[in-house]
Order: C-alpha cells, then sequence, then structure tokens
C-alpha cells in the first residue's frame, strides 16, 4: 500500500502525514477529502529524505512501516459513503502546485485547508479579497518572483575543457523551491551543453540530453579561473552609466543576499564610489558634446520598441487589470463555431471559475438560446475584456465598466479568437462589446440594436448584455429587453444562410 492511499489510516491512528512533495500532497489530500476528513484532523510534516528532486514523487512505502501501530479497525457502522472527487479548474490547480513551492512551515496544512474550502463550495476562497486567497495568491507570487529572479541572478562560470562535464556551473541559494522549473527554462535555453546547477538544498545535473538529480551541495562550487567571467566585467564595465546611477533603486531590484553571489558584485562598489567623486557629472561629456541637436519628426508613440507579445493569456500584462484579477478568463466553446457570443468582461463568478458566463448572466443567456430555439453548445462565447474589473463594496467585488485603452489592449486577444474561431456572425452583447468588435468608441448600443451589418468579413448583430435584463428594475422592461435578445438571436441564426450582400442595412463598407 502505497503512502498516499494509507493517508486515512495515519491519521486515524493519530500519526502525521509525512509528504515530500506536491503530487504526494495531492495523493493524500484526494483520499482524505474522498473520506471528508477535516483539516483540523490532519497533522501533516516532510520527512526530508531526499527523494528524487526531478519527480517530486515519495517512495513506496515498506512492507513493515508503522507495522509496531497497527491502525484501529474502522467501525463499520461510522462508515459513509466517499464522496466524489472535487472538480478543480487547471488554473486553480496551477496556483496550488505554485504554492506548494512556498517554503513556509504550514504549507501542506494550508493547502489542504483551501483545497478543503473549495470542495465545500466556498470557491471565493482563490480570490485575493478572501483571507486564505490572499495567502494563497502571495505564496503564487512569491514563488514567481523567486524564479523571475534565479532566471536573472544566476552567473555560469565555464569548467576547463580537460575538467569534463558539466561544462558550465553556477551556485544560487534560493528562498523557495523553484529549483525544478528554473532547471527547465534553462535546458531550454541552453541546448545541449552541458550544465549544473547548485544549492543548498538539492542541485540538477543537464548532460545535454536529460536532467539528473545531483543532490544538495554544502558550499558553492570552486572558483574558476572563467575567462568568460572576465569578458562580462568588461562588458559591465563599460554599459555602467554614472551620471544615471541611483544607488537606493539599484539596492531595490537586486536584495543584498544576491549580491554575494554575482561576479559583479566585486567592481560595483569601486564603481559607486567613483560616481560619487565626480565620475557621476563627467560621464556624458564627451557622448552629449558630439549631439548635434537634431530634431526627429516622429511621434512618440511610434518610437517606442517593438515588444515581443505574450504568447499565453494569463501571462497578459497589455493593461494593469491582470494585478487585481483572480485569473484571465478566456473564451468557450467549439473550436470552429458559426456564432459567436463577445460580451463586455468577466464577472465575479466567472473570475473565480475561470470560464465565461457561468453567472447569472450565464443562465440567462441560456434560457435566450433555448427560446430562440438555438443549442448553446454551438456557440463560442467570450468577452471583449479577459480580466475582472471590479471595485470594493464591503466585502463584495462590484463590477467595474472597462475604459476604451483597457479594450483596446484586449484586441489582440479577440482578434486571435476570430483568426481561429472564423464566426459567420457576431452577436455583440451591450456597448463595450460593439465597440470592440468595431474597433470605435463613437458607437451608440440604441443606434445599431437589432441591425446586422457586414464588418470585416462577418455579420454583427447587437443586442442588450444579459446582465443589463437582469438590472432593469420593471418587469414588463425585463419582457421586452429579454425578448429583444431573443429575436437578435433568430436574427443571427437566419443570417448563417444569407449571403453578404452589398448594401445591407448597417453595412460599414468593409
Amino acid at each position: 500500500m502505497s503512502a498516499a492511499r494509507s493517508a486515512v489510516a495515519q491519521v486515524r491512528a493519530g500519526l502525521p502525514l509525512l509528504v515530500d512533495g506536491f503530487s504526494a500532497w495531492r495523493d493524500a489530500a484526494r483520499e482524505l477529502l474522498a473520506h471528508d476528513v477535516p483539516p483540523q484532523d490532519v497533522t501533516w510534516g516532510s520527512p526530508h529524505t531526499g527523494g528524487d528532486l526531478l519527480t517530486s514523487a515519495p517512495p513506496p512505502a515498506a512492507a513493515g512501516d508503522n507495522a509496531g501501530t497497527p491502525p484501529p479497525a474502522p467501525d463499520p457502522s461510522r462508515q459513509q459513503p466517499l464522496r466524489p472527487a472535487p472538480h478543480i479548474p487547471r488554473a486553480f490547480m496551477d496556483m496550488l502546485q505554485s504554492a506548494a513551492c512556498c517554503r513556509v512551515p504550514d504549507r501542506w496544512a494550508f493547502l489542504y485547508r483551501v483545497i478543503w474550502r473549495w470542495q465545500q463550495g466556498e470557491h471565493d476562497v482563490q480570490s485575493p479579497a478572501d483571507e486564505d486567497g490572499a495567502r494563497l495568491n502571495a505564496m503564487v507570487k512569491a514563488v514567481r518572483r523567486e524564479e523571475h529572479d534565479m532566471h536573472a541572478f544566476i552567473r555560469f562560470r565555464e569548467r576547463p575543457e580537460q575538467a569534463g562535464p558539466p561544462r558550465f556551473v553556477a551556485w544560487y541559494e534560493p528562498r523557495h523551491d523553484v529549483l525544478p522549473q528554473v532547471a527547465r527554462h534553462f535546458v531550454a535555453r541552453m541546448g545541449k551543453v552541458s550544465w549544473m546547477i547548485a544549492t543548498p538544498e538539492a542541485s540538477v545535473l543537464w548532460d545535454g540530453r536529460t536532467l539528473h538529480d545531483a543532490g544538495p551541495l554544502a558550499k558553492g562550487p570552486e572558483d574558476l579561473e572563467d575567462s568568460g567571467e572576465a569578458l562580462w566585467l568588461t562588458y559591465y564595465r563599460s554599459v555602467f552609466n554614472p551620471a544615471r546611477l541611483n544607488a537606493d533603486i539599484m539596492h531595490q531590484h537586486i536584495a543584498s543576499d544576491r549580491w554575494k553571489n554575482l561576479p559583479e558584485a566585486k567592481i560595483v562598489p569601486q564603481m559607486v564610489k567613483d560616481a560619487s567623486r565626480g565620475a557621476r557629472k563627467v560621464g556624458q561629456y564627451e557622448a552629449v558634446g558630439q549631439r548635434k541637436g537634431t530634431t526627429i519628426p516622429i511621434a512618440p508613440a511610434d518610437a517606442q520598441p517593438e515588444r515581443q507579445q505574450p504568447s499565453k493569456l494569463d501571462e497578459c500584462r497589455r493593461c494593469e487589470l491582470w494585478e487585481f484579477a483572480t485569473q484571465a478568463v478566456p473564451g468557450e466553446g467549439p473550436k470552429k463555431a458559426k456564432i459567436m457570443f463577445v460580451g463586455e468582461q468577466p464577472g465575479d463568478q466567472e473570475d473565480l471559475a475561470g470560464q465565461p458566463f457561468v453567472g447569472p448572466a450565464g443562465k440567462l443567456l441560456d434560457s435566450v438560446c433555448e427560446q430562440a430555439g438555438v443549442d448553446r453548445d454551438t456557440i463560442y462565447v467570450t468577452n471583449a475584456v479577459k480580466h475582472f474589473k471590479w471595485e470594493p463594496r464591503g466585502k463584495r467585488r462590484l463590477h467595474k465598466t472597462p475604459v476604451q485603452r483597457e479594450i483596446e489592449a484586449c484586441h489582440y486577444w479577440l482578434d486571435k479568437e476570430l483568426a481561429s474561431v472564423k464566426p459567420t456572425v457576431i452577436v455583440a452583447l451591450g456597448a463595450t462589446a460593439l465597440k470592440s468588435v468595431l474597433r470605435t468608441a463613437n458607437v451608440t448600443l440604441k443606434h445599431y440594436l437589432g441591425k446586422p451589418m457586414r464588418h470585416e468579413g462577418h455579420w454583427v448583430v447587437t443586442t442588450y448584455h444579459p446582465s443589463y435584463v437582469l438590472r432593469v428594475p420593471s418587469e414588463d422592461a425585463k419582457r421586452e429587453a429579454f425578448k429583444v435578445m431573443v429575436d437578435s438571436l433568430k436574427l443571427a441564426h437566419e443570417l448563417l444562410e444569407r449571403p453578404p450582400e452589398a448594401g445591407e442595412q448597417g453595412d460599414l463598407g468593409v
């Protein structure tokens, strides 16, 4: 019997659950949840057995484990049916796995409390507005920051050819357990060149084909006469600009405990001293004196360098909304749907679930589809803005309408969806969606309501957003708005068979 399968027996016997990685914790948590074991009944610990760093899977339990303390036989009268395993969204599971790398003493107990609350229906446990959710997000942020720092501050040193592999070695002292993720980063960056990253807790060796667990080291690699390091220091001196030196900012960007393992730390103090003694004043005299003061007639926006666009929605930083949302919410539906619904932005429930239109607005949209005789499962559903914009109101998060620059920032993702799905008809749900689809802020919902038009190769039909129907106070107004939505969807379905005739009412001439 594996350690994970005996989790309930160990808890009933009053023994702590020893897990040495996320996989072991996940297996134990799944069994405990199935037996409805509350967090307060479980004591978690880490065996520190030195298991495989790269798999983080626990070793099989020996046949004689706990032989002297057999668990008490379960009482048949107290047996309860097993609960089904909870459905965990992929994004939430990624958060848990990332937080499991955060070195806090109670991480396994805390993660089990989070997953227990999720199974009890408290899905706001992943929200920064929740106390546990705030801590979970802070742990994830700390781990991701550590990954970023390790990417930036690792310095490889080249070993002599006669010494054999690895060709490059690096020493680092991470604050969190991020070595496996960082190792995969350098595998992709350094190709078939052999290297080793050593840390006090564990080390990895890349032989050009496979990652190996090299075990922990008590101290850093031996000093090497590295010609590459000398070249790096020469380059560092040449790009150092004393006129732009800000020592306080420099120390904010690089913590003091990082400097000791950076080769440039040997020369920075002297360069800072030189800057304070006058180099700051004359550092740019020669270059500035050569400038003729010619004005280049170019707009500031055009002068910006072309930046690499994000490849994944979760990595999007095109506007500031990602900082306050739980997660990005992508579109959902068939890969080649003929009709695409475009809403405004995710709501509170969508932000937590990571899926579009799963709250009250989604249920009303289901009713609209049913009344129109259109199968909801054949429609691709997305939003003009992919992150939830909100403002606090007590313990609640209230919707806040996105501004134009936030809508424009998300054009990148809507364009990718349109190019991939290739819908025949786009149904714009509300004014924000219409502005996003037509790429202009100078439109009003009333002018285009229910009128089909051609735009960039698609039919576009405009109707109310489901949340509008939910908000109007009058029952008569609700019925009328609901009927407009049903009629608009019927029209969208009819347009699937209508050719793009020139001169169609509302035609934008594109």
